[in-house]
């Protein structure tokens, strides 16, 4: 008699651990990481100008900006994958709007909304300490994009 042994299955993750657009994979959206950085306003990359990093395509609105994130891509690539900072902070992955951002001791965080954004301003060093902890415990479960 043969016996069929039937184990539970592990679910997939759909969220990536890099925040991509779902229509063309690019990393925030298309963003230029490093102009929030340099420029008053972020600026959408250009497909010309891309690098794949992390197994995933980002875009930059300049050759410069280009190279500039291939030298250090950690210090300008947003905290999380670019997953909303304080959903994170709270112990939970969430979308973000790359229009909606603080950077806050030279590192770029990204937000869901404008209230979170002003959760994270009353105490940014709280909100980023609890992220990066939960950060690094919820990353885990994340699909590599």
């Amino acid at each position: 008699m043969a016996w069929l042994v039937v184990l539970p299955a592990r679910a997939q993750s759909v969220v990536t651990l890099i925040v991509t657009n779902p229509l063309t994979g690019v990393a925030i959206y298309g963003m230029d990481p490093v102009s929030y950085f340099t420029e008053p306003e972020p600026l959408l990359g250009r497909a010309d100008f891309e690098y794949i990093w992390q197994n995933v395509p980002w875009h930059f609105a300049s050759a410069a900006n280009r190279d500039i994130f291939k030298g250090s891509p950690e210090i300008y690539a947003p905290q999380f994958g670019g997953h909303g900072t304080m959903g994170m902070a709270r112990g939970y992955v969430s979308d973000s709007n790359p229009a909606i951002y603080a950077v806050f001791k030279q590192r770029l965080y990204l937000f869901y909304s404008a209230a979170n954004r002003e959760a994270f301003l009353l105490a940014p060093d709280a909100a980023a300490i609890a992220a990066e902890a939960n950060w690094a415990v919820l990353s885990k479960d994340l699909s590599i994009n």
